[in-house]
């Protein structure tokens, strides 16, 4: 799948220390958990400044759809899934956000594991979930892939497209310089896309290497893209609200009313939610 231990890369560095940072060498009150929240922090305050644009854009779009009676749909295939089904009936977020769902690509949850890499490398499974799925013309999707190379992300968004989808790829744009693509077209996502915010992850997506430890490990791909698509809702959020549109918000279910809330809101939006 797109964020396992079956990717290629890898950055080099001293051992010990989070890879492609000028550090010093860990001292013994110095831990790799430590290395690993410090690597992950940097990320995040790369993507924040750099992305920054990228992400009101993306939350503007999907304010836009939202506020135009479409709907919204989210997808990942393998880990990317993680911060697409994060959205997904989630306690402080939007409720008319849906998980595009391709049985056996989204998940770990399929056995074999290797299935789900397999599959995103199938042609015209793609075509074939769209035409299965809700989704119809002036609506979003939002497609995650890390590398953004494989058939299944790729004919996701040219098909989207087609169908009259606007679509937003959240990927790394490092995979585009630095591997081939696996579709026949030889292109990424990221040439399919109406926007693209870029993860800044580096190749290999493990941001710690050890001494006696054969490949990099502690990827962060998912703490930061989990956090890129928060703050899309976030920033949708505070849109529709500035447009005079009350937000359909989600409660948590633990808290008093929560429940109540809830069903109010999914039933006044009933037409664009899909998880029920």
């Amino acid at each position: 799948m797109d964020e396992t231990a079956a990717q290629d890369g890898g950055r080099a560095a001293t051992p010990g220390t989070a890879t492609g940072r000028d550090e010093e060498a860990p001292t013994a009150d110095r831990s790799a958990a430590d290395d690993f929240f410090d690597a992950a922090i940097a990320l995040l305050q790369q993507v924040r400044d750099g992305e920054g644009d990228a992400v009101r854009e993306a939350g503007a779009l999907l304010a836009d759809t939202v506020a135009a009676g479409g709907r919204v749909f989210a997808f990942g295939a393998g880990h990317s899934s993680l911060p697409a089904q994060d959205t997904v009936y989630r306690a402080g977020g939007l409720a008319v956000m849906n998980l595009l769902n391709i049985p056996g690509a989204v998940g770990v949850d399929v056995r074999p594991a290797t299935l789900g890499s397999a599959l995103e490398r199938v042609p015209g499974l793609a075509a074939a979930a769209l035409d299965s799925s809700p989704a119809r013309a002036g609506d979003l999707l939002i497609v995650i892939s890390l590398s953004g190379r494989n058939a299944l992300p790729v004919e996701l968004a040219m098909n989207a497209r087609a169908l009259g989808l606007k679509v937003i790829g959240i990927t790394s744009l490092a995979y585009s310089r630095e591997t081939r693509s696996r579709h026949t077209t030889g292109t990424f996502l990221k040439d399919h896309c109406d926007l693209v915010v870029d993860s800044r992850i580096a190749l290999g997506d493990a941001e710690l290497t050890a001494e006696g430890v054969g490949a990099p490990f502690a990827p962060a791909s998912t703490v930061v893209t989990s956090a890129l698509m928060q703050a899309v809702v976030a920033e949708a959020t505070c849109a529709l609200a500035r447009k005079g549109i009350e937000p359909p918000m989600l409660r948590s279910g633990n808290v008093d009313g929560g429940h109540d809330w809830n069903a109010r809101v999914m039933d006044a939006y009933a037409d664009r939610i899909f998880y029920r």
